[in-house]
């Protein structure tokens, strides 16, 4: 059961930095319940076209709702970005926006199996159509790789504890749901951050590499700039250090000309051009935004802009 509407982070703000163009051509990398479709659309003209990917078939079921030929709605990763633009004849785009993470909707249905506040099967995916859930991959992976999971992309202390007693539980049979897995957790675990339950690291870290959400991330950065018209804008919405990490890191690269070896004779005009040049910087939501909608505290939003080749 869903107990709260999603509720768009940063909307405002994200459209803004897309600088939209009346006939341009967007995509939306992550639809979500398409809070930020429906704000780029009112702003595109007759001639606008926007493309939303989404792997979540809840989320595609939604996007039926929006109804508008100048839109379309992709279920798959936004990691096939470019072999979907080619299938649909489009070479440039004049903006793309990536809202990271997951929905209210998928934390907040029990059936998703995201959170520890609803015990219910251990599932995680976000494309419940294909793939191997939480449960499966726990059921038979080794001490050492549930611990570089945890480790890796949860940044838990106590990976290896929390490994073997994973391990260890499976004696007794599967671990199977997220209360069992929460309570193992909970357990093991002997020194509590402030507010935080014990076993938020390791959802955060399962979640992530079921999803393969760090690796999507690393895969469609450099096809949207190759897509990107001179102009045309990349903006990213992160909610946690990993996914910042990769965005900062790699427009940061992309708006520095290349490195050359030292001493190699070559005029700084005869230099190639950065990629991308960065605009502003870092955004996070207001005081007033955080209030009304706590889960948008961690949000950090980059901007940065196609320079001509």
């Amino acid at each position: 059961m869903s107990t709260a509407p999603h509720i768009t982070v940063l909307l405002k703000e994200a459209v803004e930095a897309l600088a939209i163009k009346p006939d341009g051509v967007y995509v939306d990398g992550t639809f979500g319940r398409g809070g930020h479709s429906r704000a780029i659309l009112a702003q595109l003209g007759p001639e606008g076209r926007l493309i939303a990917f989404d792997r979540d078939p809840q989320a595609i079921a939604a996007g039926e709702a929006i109804g508008d030929g100048r839109f379309e709605l992709v279920h798959a990763p936004f990691s096939d970005f470019a072999e979907a633009l080619a299938e649909r004849g489009v070479e440039k785009v004049d903006g793309v926006l990536l809202d990271l993470g997951v929905s209210s909707p998928q934390l907040d249905e029990a059936g998703r199996g995201m959170s520890f506040r609803f015990d219910a099967p251990l599932d995680m995916r976000m494309d419940t159509t294909r793939g191997m859930t939480a449960a499966e991959w726990l059921a038979e992976a080794p001490v050492a790789d549930i611990t570089r999971v945890l480790r890796e992309y949860g940044e838990e202390r106590f990976a290896y504890e929390i490994a073997k007693a994973i391990v260890a539980a499976r004696s007794g049979g599967h671990v199977a749901t997220t209360g069992q897995l929460a309570a193992i957790v909970e357990a093991t675990v002997w020194k509590r951050e402030p507010g935080q339950h014990p076993a938020t690291r390791t959802f955060q870290a399962l979640r992530i590499f079921v999803n393969q959400e760090l690796e999507e991330l690393s895969l469609v950065l450099p096809q949207v700039v190759a897509a990107l018209a001179a102009g045309g804008r990349l903006v990213v919405i992160s909610f946690h250090s990993l996914e910042d990490r990769i965005v900062k890191r790699f427009m940061r690269d992309e708006s520095r000309p290349p490195q050359l070896p030292a001493r190699l004779p070559v005029r700084a005009a005869d230099m190639p051009r950065p990629k991308l040049g960065l605009v502003g910087k870092q955004v996070r939501p207001s005081d007033e935004e955080i209030a009304a909608n706590p889960r948008s505290r961690s949000a950090v939003m980059r901007i940065a802009e196609r320079q001509a080749d």
